[in-house]
């Protein structure tokens, strides 16, 4: 618990206001933010310090996270709670004239994620500060992060995301560690007295990798870890000469072509460009944090190489880092020195992968056309780990010449980086119970006959110091007075609550603080959309990455059937519904955009038809991030997480509405299945296909989707109502989604998802919703049980399992 004096407090933000040249009288919000902000980094710095030192002092095995995103969202509020001084800063600000709420909204969410992958890192560091655990992650500082969406005339547009406008107070700038990445050039091979040969690379490019460090403050200890992002430069990317010259474009050339790698994330890599700026980026983050390992390990321990598996742990955070696994070869064997067999024992035993997709366009391929042009020495160590594995797949499978060509790490012209993590990892694991049994007996069979012992679980979890403390303060104060403040470390324990589940009390206040988040929500709907809802409403809601697997179109073509019942019948019985959706879609994705454009296409006409007396409304809420998401979860109803069954590999957006007390609707998919198992289905609501019937229609065949829409009660002028110009006056908007419905496009088989297979059992559910959420009690119950059963689902646990039983590190308290 850390202590501040008030007064001495205050001093140091004039002080910080002085340096900018200002007062407190002339300040601006965004000045304040900045001197409070810089004021927090005083206490946070001392406890950063001690814990880099007590780490060095006692040789503790750390565990290093690599991942192309870490979704941070804000900071401030998130440091404030983290260090017990939230309650302070506020009556300072209160006491010199400045509204808290109006100065943390100066904070741009931190560009550095998308989604579920970025968001999951995120939870870890903050679980692995908490559990006083030694960990750092290691990314890139995305300038630009993937971008800020605009919905213009129904369509999104992409600008970029300025969240570096101004200095981020909460990052250091570490110019003095900077480590040199090298692209292209030639490979020179050279022997010594003994015959070895050494690899040297000559008329490379060079680019300097500047670390940018963010403290990770763990809750109700002195634990800081450290996030390491890097940024690309040129180390002489200027060109005096040549600008003197007047060739002003030549003359920044290659400082530009430097910086492109740390722009933005996930740029479009649809062409070949594209590709190759997305494998620079991914080796240039990869090689500066390998060098940084190795660098801190040289200076602690010398050559002793073999103790290195003992002092750091790699998590490979799916497969945008595996490049580590030969890099580091790389950097063993041609700076080092060592042998290849030493080198490779040192990596396996160094390196973990997670694997977070079921979908094989998801697991990424190299193109070897691309790959060795750029990175030509890490290619020839993949080819010899190639080379080697193959005698080894020999041996296990004799004979077998088609198995040891499917799983062949370079086939075909591409080099497929999931086959290699897996090769060079010690454990491999899935991240719900579902994915990791379908990744061993379905997608990695062949992989799990080879290596049993390297596969593992790990279901996934998020942090509920954000995303229930953080987000729904009301919440978390009810849960505090009834049970105590122990659940914000340990979440189990909130299956204290489950026997008030009954309490009408207890359910009562309950209720009232979910409508209080939902009468702001609406407020803010009211705000950016000009749209009213009504909080009485169920608010009922999809906020995800914008995915067809994820099926936000089924929830449209629901939407459409429900919008024509009503307007059909003016007397038709529902409970009045609030549909928010909040996506975006990866810019070279047209078909995700094209839902994106109905969904707000449907919205337009439905809530400007007077006759359905606003039974309906459609809300998307455009720029989904991290702060907007904290306002939605405490206020929503019903969870929908309706992807096809098999496809997701656990979500954790389905653990946020948990835990803020929305039930399910969703398939037996992911992390929904143990969301069941810990919750009951008699408290959320499942439909639809299961893994294993999906997995036999896909197998088997025989689903035809225009039979089923034919079958379907109202389907078909649901269908029809995509290209008859109901929702668009251009009646060919929306063709492209219909056809790839029912008769497919491009060799792809109709309705690959099985929207409308699931419908009428989607429908169904829905009407169960309508049904339940009438009685008000017995729906505030399965809420409340869903929040008294969400222990499992804390990031704590997911962290502690991979501390024990993959990277062996330990607790240790800062000096």
């Amino acid at each position: 618990m850390h202590k501040i004096d008030k007064e001495e407090f205050k001093k140091n933000i004039i002080n910080n206001l002085q340096l900018m040249g200002t007062s407190i009288e002339k300040a601006t919000k965004r000045n304040i933010f900045d001197a409070v902000s810089k004021s927090v980094m005083d206490i946070v710095t001392s406890n950063w310090l001690n814990t880099m030192n007590t780490y060095e002092k006692f040789e503790v095995k750390q565990a290093f996270y690599l991942s192309a995103e870490f979704l941070m969202g804000r900071a401030f509020s998130n440091n404030l709670i983290n260090l017990n001084i939230l309650e302070e800063i506020k009556e300072i600000l209160n006491e010199i004239n400045f509204d808290f709420n109006i100065i943390e909204d100066q904070e741009e969410d931190a560009g550095l994620g998308n989604g579920g992958l970025g968001r999951l890192a995120a939870c870890f560091l903050d679980s692995l500060a908490t559990l006083s655990l030694p960990g750092t992650g290691y990314g890139i500082r995305y300038k630009y992060g993937m971008f800020k969406q605009k919905i213009e005339n129904g369509f999104q547009i992409e600008l970029p995301d300025r969240w570096l406008d101004y200095n981020d107070p909460w990052e250091i700038e570490k110019r003095e560690e900077a480590v040199t990445v090298k692209f292209g050039g030639k490979i020179i091979v050279e022997r010594d007295l003994g015959g070895r040969e050494h690899f040297k690379r000559v008329d490379a490019e060079l680019v300097s990798a500047i670390p940018f460090d963010m403290p990770i403050i763990g809750y109700g200890n002195k634990t800081v870890n450290t996030l390491r992002l890097w940024q690309a430069e040129s180390p002489n990317g200027f060109n005096l000469q040549l600008f003197n010259d007047q060739h002003y474009n030549q003359a920044v050339k290659d400082m530009i072509k430097a910086e492109d790698i740390s722009r933005v994330l996930y740029p479009n890599d649809s062409g070949p460009s594209g590709k190759e700026l997305r494998l620079r980026q991914q080796y240039f983050f990869v090689s500066a944090s390998l060098q940084d390992i190795v660098r801190k390990f040289k200076l602690k321990y010398g050559n002793n190489y073999k103790i290195f598996p003992e002092k750091a742990s790699i998590q490979l955070n799916d497969t945008h880092p595996v490049v580590a696994i030969p890099e580091l070869m790389r950097i063993l064997m041609d700076w080092e020195k060592l042998e290849w067999h030493e080198a490779w024992e040192i990596v396996t035993k160094t390196f973990s992968y997670t694997n977070h997709t079921i979908l094989s366009e998801a697991l990424e391929k190299w193109p070897i056309s691309i790959f060795q042009g750029l990175l030509p020495r890490v290619y020839q160590i993949i080819e010899e780990i190639n080379r080697r594995f193959m005698i080894e797949l020999r041996m296990a499978f004799p004979g077998d010449w088609a198995k040891h060509n499917k799983m062949s790490i370079i086939s075909n012209g591409s080099i497929k980086m999931a086959w290699l993590a897996i090769h060079g990892s010690s454990k491999v694991n899935g991240v719900a119970n579902l994915h990791t049994e379908i990744l061993k007996y379905q997608e990695l069979k062949d992989w799990y006959q080879l290596y049993p012992h390297k596969f593992l679980n790990k279901t996934n979890g998020i942090t509920q110091r954000r995303w229930l403390l953080k987000a729904n303060p009301s919440l978390s104060k009810i849960i505090t007075d009834l049970i105590g403040d122990k659940w914000i470390k340990n979440l189990s324990e909130l299956k204290k609550l489950e026997p008030y589940g009954d309490n009408k009390e207890i359910l009562d206040k309950f209720i009232i603080s979910k409508h209080e988040a939902k009468v702001q929500l609406a407020k803010y709907i009211k705000e950016h959309n000009n749209i009213d809802v009504d909080p009485n409403s169920i608010f009922d809601v999809q906020i995800k990455r914008l995915h067809e697997y994820k099926r936000q179109l089924l929830n449209v073509l629901h939407i459409i059937d429900l919008y024509f019942k009503v307007k059909s019948n003016p007397n038709f019985d529902i409970v009045p519904r609030t549909f928010i959706f909040g996506a975006k879609s990866a810019s070279g994705y047209k078909r995700a955009k094209n839902i994106i454009k109905l969904i707000n296409a449907i919205g337009e006409v439905i809530n400007k038809d007077s006759t359905i007396n606003g039974k309906i409304k459609v809300v998307f809420l455009e720029n989904y991030r991290v702060s907007l998401a904290e306002k939605i979860f405490p206020a929503a109803n019903l969870s929908e997480q309706i992807s096809t069954a098999g496809k997701e590999a656990s979500g954790t957006g389905n653990m946020k509405f948990m835990i803020n007390g929305a039930p399910t609707i969703g398939t037996l998919d992911g992390a929904n299945v143990e969301i069941v198992e810990e919750a009951g289905s008699h408290n959320n609501f499942i439909f639809g296909l299961t893994a294993d019937e999906v997995q036999h229609l896909n197998t088997n065949g025989g689903y035809i989707p225009l039979e089923v829409m034919k079958s379907t009660e109202g389907l078909e002028k649901v269908m029809n109502s995509l290209i008859d110009g109901t929702f668009s006056s251009d009646s060919g908007m929306f063709h492209e989604l219909y056809n790839s419905l029912l008769f497919g496009i491009d060799g792809n088989r109709p309705d690959e998802y099985y929207l409308l297979k699931d419908f009428e059992s989607y429908r169904n559910a829905q009407l169960e919703v309508d049904k339940a959420y009438r009685d008000k009690y017995n729906w505030a119950k399965k809420s409340w049980l869903n929040i008294a059963n969400s222990g499992k689902f804390s990031s704590d646990r997911t962290i502690l399992e991979y501390a024990n039983e993959i990277w062996n590190i330990k607790q240790i308290e800062i000096q």
